[in-house]
């Protein structure tokens, strides 16, 4: 398919070539022609192909690599990313869940148990859930993937005397589960409100990085939420590390 980069019209401004090639090839990675994780064809033969020069294809792959369309590895060439995730933040801090975001966009949502602790309450954390410091709290920690892709790593706090269940459940209880519908079904309570629910920047470290399939340094959004319940009581504070990469806010 070559593009030109004349039109008919006088007063119709003439789509840049690198464009073109642009829409075309976002075109195909849509209809499947380039699935997620395959790799395109070299720059030379794209530019063959589209009868334009090399200079051209190669600005339209960095744009859509700065659109999160593609990936450039040195020496490897360059793949389709995988489709983000998108996560509304709503109104006063409130969030979708992990498994209404997959359910929005069409994905399938996972759950891998990684590790069940009893910690003691930080003063921080007993001030949020109304306990003493060195309450003991339980922390689930899980890798929440979308279509099987790692997407986050969540760690869930709750105050242990009020959610005993959570130590005692069978792992596979804990595996491809929404955790907010296991407490609501075992409680009687389910999280309503993240107030206050912050989000900032950090890297994958050496625990990290492993689990999310990502390389030590990989920049990160690190959120943190307090949820309460309907009555406005502290329910589970939930610290969670998400791959950048694979992941969009729509605030």
């Amino acid at each position: 398919m070559a593009f030109d980069d004349k039109t008919d019209r006088t007063d119709v401004p003439a789509v840049p070539l690198y464009q073109q090639v642009m829409d075309d090839l976002k075109g195909e990675i849509a209809r499947g022609v380039y699935p997620a994780g395959s790799r395109i064809p070299a720059e030379m033969e794209l530019a063959k192909s589209y009868g334009v020069g090399r200079i051209t294809v190669r600005r339209a792959i960095e744009e859509l690599s700065r659109a999160g369309y593609l990936n450039r590895q040195q020496g490897r060439g360059t793949f389709v990313c995988a489709p983000k995730l998108k996560r509304k933040i709503r109104q006063k801090g409130d969030v979708q869940s992990f498994t209404e975001g997959c359910a929005a966009n069409d994905m399938v949502p996972g759950a891998r148990l990684v590790s069940r602790t009893v910690v003691a309450a930080t003063h921080e954390d007993a001030a949020f859930f109304g306990v003493e410091p060195g309450c003991e709290l339980i922390v689930v920690e899980r890798v929440r993937t979308a279509d099987g892709i790692p997407v986050m790593l969540e760690n869930n706090a709750f105050v242990l005397a009020d959610h005993p269940y959570l130590q005692t459940l069978a792992d596979e209880d804990l595996t491809d589960n929404s955790i907010f519908a296991l407490v609501a079904e075992h409680s009687g309570r389910a999280p309503l409100k993240s107030d206050p629910c912050t989000v900032e920047i950090a890297l994958a470290d050496a625990q990290a990085a492993p689990l999310l399939e990502v390389p030590v340094g990989e920049p990160l959004f690190y959120m943190e939420a307090y949820f309460t319940d309907a009555d406005g009581r502290p329910l589970l504070l939930g610290r969670q590390k998400i791959v950048g990469s694979r992941y969009v806010f729509d605030i």
